[in-house]
Formats: C-alpha cells, sequence, structure tokens
C-alpha cells in the first residue's frame, strides 16, 4: 500500500507538473498565433488607411474577414479612441459580427498606446460574452500618430477544453498506472513476504524447542537468500548446542551418580556390618578415589564456567616446561607399566616460558592421561618438548584407535565426546580437551590434533622466553 500511495504522490506531481508546462506552451502558441494576425493586419491598414478613408471599410473588411476565416480568430479594427469600426469573426463563431459594436476600455487603449502592443486575457469591456486571450497593436501614419488599433482575439475556452482532455486523458493513465502497480506490487510483496512468513514460523518453532526446523534458501532474492542460509547456520549450531547440552547434562549425571552410588554403599555396608572392619580400609581408599573423581568433575565444569564467562584467571611467572612434562610423565609410571607400553621421550634443557604453572600442567597432565587411557596394550607412547623459534613445541603421540576425521573439528568443543570410536571412554563430560585448548590460547599458544595410520598426536605451543638454545636430553626408552 505504501508502495502505491508513493506512485500515486510520484505521479500527481509529474503530473502538475507536465499540465502546467502543457498550459504555459499553449497560452505561447496563442499568443505567438494573435500576435501574428495583427502584425500582418496592422501593416495592411497602415498601408492601406488612406484609402480607407477615401472608399470607405468595404476593403479592409473583406481583408479582415478573410484573415479571420484564415487565423480562426476574431479581429476587431477601432480608431484610435477604441471605437469598433469593423469586426471579422471566424466562420465557426457562433456570434454575429453585428454583435459586436462599442468601445473597448479605456485601460487597453491606454496600455497599446504606451507600450504599442498588449497580450493578455479579458472580455474586452463586454464586447466578448466569455474570457478571450487578446491581442493588440496600433497602427500609426507617418507623423507616428495612432490612426486606429488591431485587436485579435481567442477563445480561451479552446485551451482550457484541451486541459479538460489532456486532464482526463491523464487521470485514466494513471488509474491504469495505479491498477497495475497495486497488482505488480502484491505480487512481489507476496514473493518477499513469503519466505519472510516462514522465517517468523521457524523462529516460533524454535521458541517451542523444535531445533530441527530449517526454511528454504532458494528465495529468487538474494538478501533473502542470505538471510535464510544464516538462518539455518544459527539452526544448525543452536541443535549441535542442544545436543551437546543433553549429552552433557546425561554425561554430568552419569559421573555424579555412579561415585556418589558406590560411596553410598561402601558407607552403607560398612555402617551395617556388610563389609568386615578387616576391609574397611580397601574400600576407604576407593571412597577416595571416587570423591577425587567428583571432586575433578566439579572444578572443570567451575573452569569452564569461567571460561565461558572470560573470568579465568592466569598468573604468569617463569617455569621450565620441559621439567614439568617430566614430573608428569612421572606420575603415570603405574598406569604406563601396568600397560606395558614402550616410551620415547625427547626433552629439551631449559625450556622457560612464561606462564601458569598450575593451569599448564594441567593440560600437561591432561594430553598425557587421554594419551594413556585410550593408547593400545604395549603400544608406544612418544613425548616431545623442544624450540620451534620463539615458541616452545609440546608433542604427544600414542598408538592406538584413531579419531575419526568427522570429529577431529569438534574434538576441542565444549560438551564434545568421541564415545562413538572411543568406547573407553566412560569418563569425563567432554570439557578436558575444551578446557585445555582455551588455558592455551590465554598463553597465546596453539593447539592441534591429528589422527591416522593407527596414531593420535596432540601438540600445542608456547611463547618462550628468549635464552640460549640448549641442548637436549633423553630421558629413556621403556
Amino acid at each position: 500500500m505504501c508502495f502505491a500511495m508513493l506512485i500515486v504522490i510520484s505521479f500527481t506531481f509529474a503530473g502538475g507538473v507536465f499540465m502546467a508546462q502543457v498550459s504555459r506552451y499553449s497560452v505561447q502558441e496563442k499568443q505567438e498565433q494573435l500576435e501574428t494576425t495583427v502584425s500582418y493586419v496592422d501593416a495592411i491598414v497602415e498601408n492601406n488607411y488612406a484609402l480607407l478613408d477615401a472608399a470607405g471599410d468595404g476593403f479592409l473588411k473583406t481583408y479582415l474577414d478573410q484573415q479571420a476565416a484564415v487565423s480562426g480568430c476574431t479581429i476587431l479594427l477601432t480608431d484610435a479612441d477604441g471605437a469598433v469600426r469593423i469586426a471579422s469573426l471566424p466562420q465557426e463563431s457562433s456570434m454575429d459580427a453585428d454583435q459586436v459594436q462599442g468601445t473597448v476600455s479605456d485601460q487597453l487603449v491606454q496600455t497599446i498606446g504606451e507600450h504599442g502592443s498588449y497580450f493578455g486575457m479579458g472580455n474586452v469591456s463586454g464586447l466578448f460574452s466569455e474570457n478571450y486571450f487578446i491581442a493588440g497593436t496600433s497602427c500609426t501614419d507617418a507623423d507616428g500618430g495612432t490612426i486606429a488599433l488591431v485587436i485579435a482575439a481567442i477563445p480561451s475556452a479552446s485551451t482550457t477544453g484541451l486541459m479538460k482532455t489532456i486532464m482526463r486523458s491523464y487521470m485514466f493513465i494513471i488509474f491504469i498506472a495505479l491498477v497495475l502497480t497495486l497488482i505488480i506490487s502484491w505480487f512481489l510483496s507476496d514473493m518477499l513476504t513469503r519466505p519472510l512468513k516462514g522465517l517468523v514460523a521457524a523462529a516460533k518453532k524454535f521458541g517451542r524447542g523444535e531445533f530441527d526446523v530449517r526454511v528454504s534458501e532458494n528465495n529468487n532474492c538474494d538478501e533473502i537468500d542470505e538471510l535464510a542460509a544464516s538462518f539455518n547456520n544459527m539452526a544448525t549450531s543452536l541443535q549441535q548446542q542442544e545436543e551437546l547440552s543433553k549429552g552433557f547434562v546425561a554425561n554430568v549425571s552419569h559421573e555424579l551418580k555412579t561415585p556418589m552410588t558406590s560411596i553410598r554403599g561402601f558407607v552403607d555396608g560398612m555402617l551395617d556390618g556388610t563389609i568386615p572392619p578387616e576391609k574397611h580400609d580397601q574400600y576407604l581408599k576407593i571412597i577416595s578415589e571416587e570423591v577425587g573423581r567428583l571432586s575433578r568433575l566439579v572444578v572443570r565444569m567451575l573452569d569452564a564456567a569461567k571460561i565461558q564467562a572470560g573470568e579465568l584467571v592466569i598468573t604468569p611467572a617463569p617455569f621450565d616446561l620441559a621439567e614439568m612434562a617430566a614430573r608428569v610423565i612421572i606420575s603415570f609410571e603405574t598406569q604406563i607399566n601396568n600397560k606395558k607400553l614402550e616410551m620415547d621421550v625427547e626433552l629439551a634443557d631449559d625450556l622457560i616460558v612464561n606462564g601458569d604453572s598450575d593451569h599448564i600442567y594441567r593440560v600437561i597432565y591432561n594430553l598425557v592421561d587421554n594419551a594413556v587411557k585410550f593408547i593400545n596394550e604395549g603400544g608406544t607412547l612418544t613425548i616431545r618438548a623442544e624450540r620451534e623459534g620463539t615458541m616452545s613445541l609440546f608433542v604427544i603421540r600414542n598408538t592406538g584407535s584413531e579419531i575419526p576425521p568427522e570429529d577431529l573439528p569438534h574434538i576441542f568443543d565444549r560438551f564434545y565426546k568421541v564415545d562413538r570410536s572411543r568406547s573407553k571412554d566412560r569418563t569425563g563430560a567432554g570439557l578436558g580437551l575444551y578446557i585445555v585448548k582455551s588455558i592455551v590460547n590465554l598463553h597465546g599458544g596453539d593447539i592441534s590434533v591429528r589422527s591416522s595410520r593407527g596414531e593420535t598426536e596432540f601438540a600445542f605451543t608456547m611463547p618462550l622466553i628468549p635464552k640460549p638454545a640448549g641442548e637436549q636430553k633423553q630421558l629413556g626408552k621403556k
């Protein structure tokens, strides 16, 4: 509707300008016609005025009648005071020449006398029954004195009628254009609003929790197609987050329920005597491990919340990355021996970095823990810590099951777990690697993963504090 109103306003403005131009042109054309006529008549009158005095008005009357017939103008010849002497009317005139008698106004006579010519609109002091376009000039003798006035007139109704005809035609054109505009705008608005209505409907479904809905991306409009594509991308992201959140809740519920059930069962068993006193120490140790597991889960959840809120604080200080890696490896000695792993460890000397040692310890511990957990029995665990330009590079590689290619891009996502291929991973809530990546990034480093040919490798970098390059040391192989 707004578009139609804009079209009407534009047409009205254009029509007003057009009508003004047509009116001006029509008046100008009438003026030129009348001035040409009075100029011809003036020349004849001045050349034959003496004949007029001698032979009467017969000759000039005949000439003026011919001019009136040819030009379509009413021609009046008056004396110097404005009294009509000859009146010649065109053939289509409804008046009789004898009816045009009298004297033109003194004002008209004075204007023609002062300026030598005149053009305007009026009824010549009542000589005509309606308004005419009027042009006049004065006839002078050899001495420059006024001997007569020549006046030519055309009814203004002819121009008014033309304008009315043009206006009717123009209004008809506006009406047709408006109807076509409304029809076209309806189709266009329907074409544009249909996909938008689809977006609105999809958004409402989103509000009800239906994250699987999608909208068409082929709407014959680049802007709407781009909006639809963005909407679908958002929907996919929200659906993934919803699925991850559901998985997280399920994982956390399982992770909390399992140790709590074990703890309660063991405690109840000791209280009611089911577990004899001599086995209390054994089950208390299990309870302690389960409590530690719960504690680690809670800490990871809190850290993930802090990272998401941008509130995880690091306290940087210089420390030796290689020495820290060695301490982490030693803490896994029991697990390594139990799995009979072959170790290939190579740590460079003096890898001094500036970072939060507690957080970096968690990064290395988490990566080693994952590697030991998923490595095959009797497999090879390779650990490297070395210089790479101005950065330190830590690499850990283990043999065993691979991470599927479709999971690699999401391995560091929050709540993401590769349960399908790494079925041994029955613990955790998919937060470990997310926290690892966040900590590394906060220290100005980067982390990557690759998995192929029966090996999985994680590698992260950290900026070094400039120091002379040290020699590498070999911890040994097992």
